[in-house]
């Protein structure tokens, strides 16, 4: 039996450490995915005055998570890991119940990008995973480290801190590892497609008719004689139907034409300047984007900006950068999820999406080659290849650390 409960405390401590080591490192790598979703997590409760917090918030929650799922993994403090991890679920299994019965946000973000699951899928998750916490968290006098205190905590540190800087890195340039759908490669009509025979979207809808002043409510199969007038419909989502990963891309002229597949089937380059709201632009490199701007002009490639924000900001925008490219529309989430910059650029070309510069990394046209594709591509080569490197390293660190783990736990 005693064995048995050992083999048990290892299952639950490797399952419930990397849970927590993902969704701290998917969260950590889009800080300021995460913050958004905080903010629409803090309107919908009208909790406005919390807003200044959401990008703080935003950091210390993945830098919390990773440090506890290092913790729990590898055996580091395990009495006050599991005490930390139980308040943690003890504080967002609830959490996610209230969401989950009211809805105010559809998408938890509690895997950020990468895993997108429903407010009732995570309540569940959340359920599931709370039953090792408990376990762990039970037997934690059972649960016995080798290492000495100060080097457990030397651990932790070294994951906390792991995780802080890869949150500082990616708000500073773009995330390490981009799990959205506007991905650097991405074909984007390709991602717009809903397959052939894929389900749709289930509606209920009730409709609300009036006769002698008494309301009453009808099923579409069941509606009134001409004798009743009507008053209003109301149409309920029952189920949900397949959504592609792009749905929400649609770019509009100034006078309110849909130019998508114009800007898509464009065979030429296109640089489009990425601004959700001009009222929050940092101007901080604007000289670069204006040489840009005068490049793409000399070279007959196309340049635009793409915004949602109002005619007046945008007037007020060329008043101050004495631009004169022109400017589109579209909406406010769909350009926050393609660049997490604000200004970021974006180049196109044939409906791909070539390359992507956070408003710190703006490009040196002295720089450019050619070949704008083949730059590109050697350019993120050479970045995965360091990455790749780099998850080896600390991958290798990590299997170390759990068969010395492993390996002290037989002999003992």
């Amino acid at each position: 039996m005693e064995k048995f409960i050992k083999i048990l405390l290892f299952i639950s401590r490797w399952f419930v450490g990397i849970v927590f080591i993902y969704s701290g490192f998917v969260k950590g790598v889009d800080p300021l995915g995460s913050m958004y979703k905080f903010i629409d997590y803090f309107n919908a409760f009208g909790m406005e005055w919390a807003i200044p917090l959401s990008f703080f918030l935003s950091v210390l929650q993945s830098v919390i998570e990773f440090a506890i799922g290092i913790a729990i993994l590898l055996n580091f403090k395990i009495k006050i890991s599991s005490w930390a991890a139980l308040l943690f679920m003890a504080f967002y299994t609830p959490l996610t119940l209230i969401l989950a019965i009211n809805n105010p946000v559809h998408d938890c973000g509690c895997f950020g990008d990468a895993l997108i699951l429903t407010n009732w899928q995570t309540f569940w998750k959340n359920v599931i995973l709370f039953i090792p916490v408990i376990f762990i968290f039970i037997k934690r006098k059972k649960i016995q480290s080798l290492l000495h205190c100060y080097e457990q905590w030397a651990g932790i540190a070294v994951g906390a801190g792991l995780m802080l800087i890869i949150s500082i890195y990616s708000y500073n340039h773009l995330p390490v590892i981009d799990f959205r759908p506007y991905k650097t490669g991405t074909y984007i009509p390709e991602k717009m497609i809903v397959p052939e025979g894929a389900p749709a979207d289930e509606w209920k809808s009730t409709f609300i008719y009036k006769k002698n002043n008494v309301e009453k409510e009808f099923s579409l199969d069941n509606l009134p004689d001409s004798t009743w007038t009507f008053v209003d419909a109301k149409h309920i989502l029952i189920k949900k139907g397949y959504e592609p990963p792009i749905h929400d891309f649609e770019i509009t002229s100034p006078d309110g034409d849909d130019i998508t597949d114009l800007l898509l089937s464009d065979n030429n380059y296109t640089f489009l300047l990425i601004s959700y709201k001009l009222e929050g632009y940092n101007y901080k490199n604007q000289k670069q984007i204006d040489k840009l701007a005068e490049f793409c002009n000399e070279n007959r490639y196309n340049f635009c900006g793409i915004t949602a924000s109002s005619d007046d900001d945008i007037k007020k925008y060329y008043e101050k950068t004495g631009t004169n490219f022109d400017f589109y529309g579209a909406d406010e989430i769909t350009l926050k999820t393609i660049v997490r910059s604000n200004p970021g650029i974006v180049l196109l070309k044939s409906g791909t999406i070539i390359d992507k510069w956070h408003n710190n990394d703006i490009p040196d046209v002295n720089k450019f080659s050619n070949s704008l594709i083949g730059q590109s591509i050697s350019k993120y080569k050479k970045l995965g290849d360091n990455f790749y490197i780099l998850l080896l390293i600390v991958s290798f660190g990590l299997l170390i650390s759990v068969y010395l783990q492993i390996r002290k736990s037989i002999i003992k």
